[in-house]
């Protein structure tokens, strides 16, 4: 019996956890394709807007922004903007991380739920075709052949779990990190462009009281 054969009498679980790699392969891919285009070189990027907006640049600043990919860039917008508008920059930057975080978050959970739920899947799989098999030994009687044949698809389906969890394990601990990544890059950057426009405003304060 080969072993597409034996994948076929494994049952509705095999095709479930086939299933469940597909999607956990489409996740992956689209999530790091997602990542690979934000990213981007958060210190160049904050250091040109500083020299733009020392120059009083908001237009070319928030052009800038807008022209660069990425979560990072684009609540460097809103503190901006908020500055430009005199309204708060801290409040105007947490409502865009709050916007950004959940896209950067997308899928990751449904990734993280195949990576726990594919090795139960396949001791599942395992139970109920040892169950299939018992019957037929006890039709057949117990012969070595029978036997085998049996019960490889109650192995087949334990190791396709193993096989599903083992990588969705690992490409969900990569993509988490890639978000933390993201995070520490939005904080630094607007803690950046804060202290900066705090400066800028104090150093014009000083001049009008002059």
């Amino acid at each position: 019996m080969n072993l597409w054969s034996n994948v076929l009498e494994a049952g509705p679980i095999m095709w479930l956890l086939l299933f469940c790699s597909v999607i956990a392969v489409f996740i992956f891919i689209g999530k790091w394709f997602q990542f690979h285009r934000n990213q981007v070189n958060v210190k160049e990027l904050v250091g040109g807007l500083i020299n733009v907006l020392t120059r009083n640049g908001m237009i070319e600043a928030l052009t800038l922004c807008d022209n660069t990919p990425g979560p990072v860039a684009r609540i460097l917008t809103a503190g901006i903007q908020a500055h430009h508008d005199g309204d708060d920059i801290q409040h105007a930057i947490d409502d865009a991380v709050l916007v950004e975080l959940p896209r950067l978050e997308s899928n990751l959970s449904i990734l993280g739920t195949i990576a726990k739920v594919a090795p139960m899947l396949g001791l599942l799989g395992a139970v109920l075709n040892m169950y299939t098999a018992a019957g037929k030994i006890s039709q057949q009687g117990v012969q070595m052949d029978a036997l085998f044949n049996s019960l490889t698809p109650a192995i087949l389906t334990t190791a396709a779990g193993l096989a599903l969890a083992i990588p969705c394990l690992i490409a969900y601990n990569y993509l988490v990190a890639r978000v933390e990544t993201f995070c520490i890059e939005m904080e630094k950057a607007s803690s950046e462009i804060i202290y900066f426009f705090e400066r800028k405003d104090a150093k014009n304060g000083s001049e009008t009281q002059s």
